[in-house]
């Protein structure tokens, strides 16, 4: 039998791997795009538009694999477990690689040491709402309110220890007022508890607050970020509207892709590259703005970055709230 063509094959794979091409390019092997919370939200259209439109980019399967449960962490340490290989991935939240070392005492992994940062495209922010009957129509409206009437409102969160949570605990670090803070589990009931009076305000996520600002159940106070949003054009940001206590106000949630630590650095390179090729089309910029995001582009060292500055403002709050998950 003639073995040449398989001699010569074990040859091109051996200088395939030499180069530090992922395995999965060599293989066939699909890659599988980790997503650490239920189906339905930001995440997952995130993920999923990413997985659609990079398989097409690499003629390769990208499939995306929802992993919930303990705050996302399960998920990411499952990532955290998986093969270098480039062909398991995860889709990065603030929540999960920022907030979550700070919020949970037992975590069994440290983002920062374990996970190898490919690419980051998109921050979202969050939106002040109160109900529509509300007399407050500005920050500093709500901070004069909060001072005449001590201990009388509340804030809503979706849980101890969420962005909308931690959120309302820099908001009272900048004003200097005490405001009241009612978990809920999920955004949902808060926001109906929201628009019933039974709380007077919420940092909420964009989608399902902007749907009840849009039939006059609730009014948009202001956004969290740094600028405007194309899909609140109208609504300033906290710091354009509270004064100059809020000078410089922001919180954002940031979404990323991670794989892996020790994941070659040419695999990490390339699909660094092909990822923030797809992240730059107008189709998935407008998927973003649906869900309330605007692109924020960077590569393995700009995520790197924004990581280490993102854990380093969070656990300052994480620890003056006191929240923690055991």
């Amino acid at each position: 039998m003639n073995t040449f063509p398989l001699k010569r094959r074990a040859l091109v794979l051996a200088s395939l791997a030499s180069a530090g091409l992922p395995a999965f390019a060599q293989d066939g092997k699909a890659i599988r795009i980790v997503v650490p919370f239920a189906p339905g939200g930001g995440n997952d259209v995130f993920a999923r538009q990413m997985a659609k439109s990079l398989g097409e980019l690499r003629r390769q399967s990208v499939i995306v694999e929802n992993k919930p449960g303990a705050g996302g962490n399960l998920g990411t340490e499952q990532v955290v477990r998986s093969a270098p290989d480039g062909a398991t991935l995860l889709l990065g939240h603030s929540g999960t690689v920022s907030i979550n070392p700070a919020l949970y005492k037992q975590l069994k992994f440290d983002p920062q040491k374990d996970l190898a940062p490919v690419a980051m495209f998109a921050s979202s922010a969050l939106v002040l709402v109160v109900p529509a009957s509300s007399p407050v129509k500005t920050v500093a409206d709500l901070v004069a309110l909060a001072r005449s009437q001590p201990g009388s409102l509340n804030y809503a969160s979706s849980g101890s220890g969420t962005g909308g949570h931690l959120t309302g605990e820099l908001f009272e670090q900048k004003s200097g007022v005490k405001i009241g803070h009612i978990p809920y589990k999920g955004t949902a009931p808060g926001l109906t508890d929201l628009v019933g009076g039974q709380v007077q305000m919420m940092f909420s996520v964009i989608p399902p607050a902007l749907a009840l600002v849009k039939s006059g159940r609730l009014r948009a106070v202001a956004v969290t970020g740094s600028q405007r949003l194309p899909s609140l054009p109208d609504v300033p940001t906290v710091a354009e509207s509270g004064g100059a206590g809020f000078a410089g106000f922001e919180s954002t949630l940031t979404y990323g892709i991670l794989a892996p630590r020790n994941t070659p650095a040419a695999v990490v390179k390339e699909l660094a590259e092909q990822m923030l090729k797809v992240a730059a089309t107008p189709d998935f910029q407008s998927r973003l703005g649906v869900e309330g995001a605007v692109p924020l582009l960077g590569g393995p060292a700009e995520y790197a970055a924004l990581i280490r500055k993102e854990s380093a403002q969070w656990a300052a709050i994480v620890k003056i709230s006191g929240a923690t998950v055991e």
